[in-house]
């Protein structure tokens, strides 16, 4: 009849739940901002194994805006400078800045209260640490709170990297978490497993802006901080690296001590000589997370190698070198040591250091022909 109006259409059925993320091409990204909080109910609503995936990566969001405050106020809350006034040393040997030690605490606390974590392994902690005194959380984490914090002083960006396993199975029984023996050490270590056993790894970056960028085995997708809302809005969906940059990473500093196949092919990439028959240009920020965005976004290669002074270079498996493998393989890239898959190395300690070129496909298979043709081949 005139003047009624129509009943409305009925809405189709949910699909079944799959056994994959959602890509983010087969989401609905214009009836509302795509925040990082809605991107992951649609993956939880496409399949219920990933609620509880949910609700760790909110708490990590939640540590992610915390310590981005903490950066952005170091300078004013007197959170600048060494741990103690000086003579604070982590496990390798570094010493600490206030930052590093309150950004541990803010992500040990964040993956705690998610309920979903058991395991921690961190760059501040010696030993893999125990969370969850039932050890019935899914999933164990690892991170380095906050990588470039020599850069905290001088306000250059900063970053936090975190990768998540599954329970590989591994049963720990502890009764008092702050007297652990060596059969109970033993046990949380066997946690720990290679980079390909890994169900998702991301970053955030502190610079101009804030920006967390994370995979689930499905792609990569980009989300920026948006202050005015408080939440990671999504600003760059499934990020691709191009197949070969002009740009090359690295701390020529090291020159001297590097092997003779690494020094001829930077010897070439900056003459043009290389396999592009360009020259490439050099940007080195000293902050993994930063110099790793940008090899991302514009391409090239990333590397930190072993030299004679430091043979299993700097940086670790667990927490930096596997968790970025991940993102840039699913983005498209590659990542090595020179001559062996990051992801495939099984670590032996939280702490394990291996040599790591990261980058556009093209570039490191340049990279890993020429330790080849140089006769370099060793196993981690």
């Amino acid at each position: 009849p005139a003047g009624r109006r129509a009943a409305p259409r009925a809405m189709p059925l949910r699909m079944a739940a799959t056994t994959s993320p959602v890509s983010i091409d087969a989401m609905d990204t214009h009836g509302s901002v795509m925040t990082l909080t809605r991107f992951m109910i649609e993956q939880a609503q496409s399949d219920p194994e990933y609620q509880e995936l949910e609700s760790l990566m909110s708490s990590i969001q939640i540590a992610c805006k915390q310590i981005a405050n903490l950066v952005a106020r170091a300078g004013i809350s007197d959170l600048t400078g060494m741990e103690g006034g000086g003579g604070s040393v982590n496990v390798q040997g570094e010493e600490q800045k206030k930052l590093d030690v309150i950004s541990n605490d803010v992500m040990k606390a964040a993956l705690r209260y998610s309920g979903r974590v058991g395991v921690v392994g961190s760059e501040e902690e010696d030993n893999p640490v125990l969370i969850e005194e039932a050890y019935n959380g899914k999933y164990a984490a690892v991170f380095d709170p906050l990588d470039g914090s020599s850069n905290i002083d001088a306000a250059i960006s900063t970053g936090t990297i975190f990768g998540i396993f599954q329970e590989d199975g591994e049963e720990c029984i502890i009764d008092d978490v702050a007297d652990l023996d060596a059969a109970q050490q033993e046990c949380l270590a066997k946690t720990l497993q290679p980079g390909k056993a890994l169900v998702a790894s991301g970053y955030c970056m502190y610079s101009s802006s804030t920006i967390l960028v994370f995979t689930m085995g499905n792609g990569v997708n980009g989300f920026t901080l948006d202050p005015t809302i408080g939440e990671f809005v999504l600003t760059h969906p499934d990020i691709k690296i191009p197949k070969r940059g002009k740009i090359y990473s690295i701390n020529e500093a090291n020159y001297p001590h590097w092997d003779a196949p690494l020094k001829e092919y930077i010897d070439n990439l900056k003459a043009g000589k290389g396999e592009t028959g360009e020259a490439y240009s050099a940007r080195y920020i000293g902050s993994m997370v930063g110099d790793i965005h940008r090899t991302l976004l514009y391409g090239g290669i990333f590397g930190y190698p072993g030299d004679a002074k430091n043979p299993d270079g700097k940086l670790r498996l667990l927490y930096e070198g596997a968790p970025m493998s991940f993102i840039l393989e699913q983005a498209g890239g590659k990542s090595t040591t020179g001559s062996q898959r990051v992801m495939d190395i099984k670590p032996n300690g939280v702490h394990q250091r291996v040599p790591v070129f990261l980058g556009s496909p093209e570039d490191i298979d340049e990279v890993t022909a020429a330790y080849k043709a140089g006769g370099i081949k060793k196993e981690y």
